[in-house]
């Protein structure tokens, strides 16, 4: 079984850390090993974060190297840009398109870069396998914004890359989130899988 590199980035408070433990959970329950980094950097809201996981057979460690995701999973778009040296073409890179603009910027001391013409052509240019969302949208149209990291997971289970498939996930979810929350996240994932498969159909 070939094993799957996944990397995930986005900033604090986008429920990262949930979603690594979501797709851990998953893979267990399919007797898969998984191995997923600490994250990394600033995990309070508005730092960044960053997380690997490996999934598959005989995974020993969580580094990634440089063209060597096989999955850069992106909350947040200016995160994922940051993230494109570990892409190659057959890279899927997943993200939302909808930033979330740091205080450095409202500030005035930093520019944000514009998604539509600087962000979004240089992913397009790192990899044929570019899926882009409004995951914020999304999760809205699911119940509430706080869901959009289950709709990115949804968006994930699309591309099929994984050895997991869209019930285990959905199951990990079930498990993983406050039984008051499961119909919502429930229906945050299905959001972020079926505009994931409409995107790839469309292609």
């Amino acid at each position: 079984m070939k094993r799957v590199n996944l990397e995930i980035v986005g900033v604090g408070g986008q429920g990262i850390l949930t979603s690594s433990q979501v797709l851990g959970a998953a893979a267990l329950e399919r007797d898969l090993d998984v191995y997923m980094s600490e994250v990394h950097g600033m995990a309070q809201r508005g730092g960044v974060v960053v997380t690997t996981v490996k999934i598959g057979e005989e995974v020993y460690s969580p580094l990634i190297g440089k063209g060597d995701a096989d999955v850069i999973l992106g909350f947040e778009p200016i995160e994922t840009y940051r993230a494109i040296e570990q892409a190659s073409k057959k890279t899927w890179i997943v993200t939302n398109e909808q930033p979330i603009v740091p205080f450095t910027v409202s500030v005035g001391t930093q520019e944000y870069p514009s998604v539509e013409e600087k962000i979004l052509p240089s992913l397009e240019k790192s990899t044929d396998r570019l899926i882009t969302l409004k995951a914020e949208e999304l999760a809205k149209e699911a119940g509430a914004s706080i869901t959009q990291n289950i709709v990115m997971l949804g968006a994930l289970s699309a591309t099929e890359v994984l050895p997991i498939n869209k019930d285990d996930m959905m199951k990990a979810v079930e498990d993983k989130v406050p039984e008051r929350f499961v119909e919502m996240n429930l229906a945050a994932f299905e959001k972020g899988f079926d505009k994931t498969r409409e995107l790839i159909e469309s292609k």
